[in-house]
């Protein structure tokens, strides 16, 4: 059985976990091992996560296969960015998964979800980064409708970044 529901802060700790081992899926053969470990523990530490997840402002969606955590989404409400004209637009800035729950269409589901989500919140799109490698993400945000809009030059470090295309869904 799948279900989604709201993180707590209860659910922190696996959170941290998620999210490290689904972004490392995509980009391990390109980031340098201290810098993947640095950000890793930047950017899925418990403490900012708790930050997050206690914040009006963040959602944070958990995906369920048999009560099995699979993956998570993080979207921020009213998120604008310089290449899109209208206001009241979200950012889904993670749609994370586990690489043993790829093929299940959960990825869809929790997108869909999260775009219902947008819809109800009186949103006018959704915008996000992908970075231009990373194929899988890239061929589902296109069969969902995206369009890419801009090139964004996403940090990873305080010296390094990673090329992102930003792409945009209107509703």
């Amino acid at each position: 059985m799948i279900s989604i529901r709201k993180a707590t802060p209860k659910d922190i700790t696996s959170l941290a976990i998620v999210g490290r081992k689904a972004f490392v899926i995509p980009h391990k053969q390109a980031i340098p091992n201290e810098v993947m470990t640095n950000y890793l523990k930047n950017s899925f530490n418990e403490k900012t996560l708790l930050e997050e997840i206690t914040n009006p402002n963040y959602q944070y969606h958990l995906i369920f296969v048999d009560d099995n955590l699979a993956g998570f989404s993080k979207v921020i409400f009213n998120q604008k960015n310089e290449n899109i004209q209208q206001t009241n637009v979200t950012k889904m800035e993670r749609l994370y998964l586990l690489e043993e729950f790829y093929g299940l269409g959960l990825g869809n589901k929790l997108f869909q979800y999260n775009l219902n989500l947008a819809k109800t919140n009186h949103q006018k799109g959704i915008w996000l980064y992908v970075w231009i490698k990373n194929f899988r993400a890239l061929e589902f945000y296109k069969k969902a409708g995206f369009k890419k809009i801009a090139m964004y030059d996403f940090p990873i470090s305080k010296t390094e970044t990673r090329p992102n295309d930003v792409l945009y869904l209107q509703f």
